[in-house]
This record gives structure tokens, C-alpha cells and sequence, in this order.
């Protein structure tokens, strides 16, 4: 449960940048978002190698 509060956690800093980005078109906040949606890509992948880890152990 720790990497679903992790996740929640990342998904929650990136809502300042949404909200500015799709409410008020500010492009600054746009190039934010795409970082951090790459931050959630690497996140994504690591939790996927996480579950074939323990997947094989078991």
C-alpha cells in the first residue's frame, strides 16, 4: 500500500499545474505538466518492475 500512497501522493502535486495549464491556458504550466507526467511514466514502470519481482519470488 506504501506505492498507492506514493502514487496518490505524485498525482496530487500535479493539480496546481493542470488547473493552470487547462483553466487558464498558461503554456509555462503546460511544459510542468508534460515533466511531471514523465515523472509519472518512470513511477509507472518501476511499480510494473516492483510486481514482476514479486511475482517471481512467489
Amino acid at each position: 500500500m506504501e506505492k498507492y500512497e506514493e502514487l496518490v501522493a505524485l498525482v496530487e502535486t500535479f493539480q496546481k499545474d493542470f488547473e493552470k495549464f487547462y483553466g487558464k491556458g498558461n503554456k509555462t504550466a503546460g511544459i510542468r505538466l508534460r515533466k511531471h507526467m514523465q515523472t509519472l511514466r518512470t513511477f509507472g514502470k518501476d511499480v510494473r518492475d516492483d510486481v514482476q519481482a514479486v511475482k517471481k519470488e512467489s
